[in-house]
């Protein structure tokens, strides 16, 4: 058993750097069985089919993604100071290439958006969940007095996910770092403009 977990863990792992390069189409059983030269049958076992394959990368990317932004965020206690640390955890996580080709879901979801089936209502879910954590916890900080009273948290973590989109998506195209500093400018810009005691954010 412990064996069979640790095949399972070596090929999602696997699948998620290729699908955040490649994309999830360009995941196969055949191909990650040859790639990390274990059985076919045996990652079929596993999987059974190509969607469960798909399904399974996008709930690992997941729960990597959770360890690497969510929890240390949760560390801190709500507020402005909790909001800030999802920002900058994401920008952390998205630059330093935990997934070869940046952000993972932002790749899933250009892939799918416009895909109807499992998978992008998957991918779907998981970006959902991600804006709802940005949402609440900007929620949080308003109800503490921390942010003013007619912050919009909706509309607050919207413009904070587009900011670490479009870093993303321009860093990872010209293989330029600089458009996560211009990111981590908006985003403390922004919340600075909205804090109550904006001596509490970085400089």
């Amino acid at each position: 058993m412990l064996r069979g977990e640790r095949t399972r863990a070596a090929v999602l792992a696997h699948a998620m750097d290729i699908a955040s390069v490649e994309g999830l189409e360009g995941l196969s059983i055949g191909r990650l069985a040859a790639e990390l030269d274990v059985s076919k049958s045996g990652v079929f076992a596993r999987f059974g089919s190509k969607e469960e394959l798909q399904l399974a990368t996008v709930a690992a990317a997941a729960e990597v993604f959770v360890d690497a932004v969510v929890r240390p965020a949760f560390a801190v206690p709500p507020g402005v100071d909790r909001l800030w640390h999802l920002c900058d955890g994401w920008l952390g996580y998205s630059r330093g290439r935990i997934f070869p080709g940046g952000c993972f879901f932002f790749s899933a979801a250009a892939e799918y958006d416009a895909r109807p089936g499992r998978v992008r209502d998957a991918i779907a879910a998981a970006l959902a969940e991600w804006s709802g954590v940005l949402e609440r916890a900007a929620e949080d900080a308003r109800q503490l007095g921390q942010l003013e009273s007619t912050c919009d948290a909706r509309q607050l973590a919207f413009e904070l996910a587009a900011l670490g989109s479009a870093a993303n998506a321009s860093s990872v195209l010209h293989d330029d770092d600089a458009a996560y500093e211009l990111a981590r400018t908006g985003m403390l810009t922004r919340l600075r403009a909205l804090a109550t005691d904006p001596s509490t954010l970085p400089a």
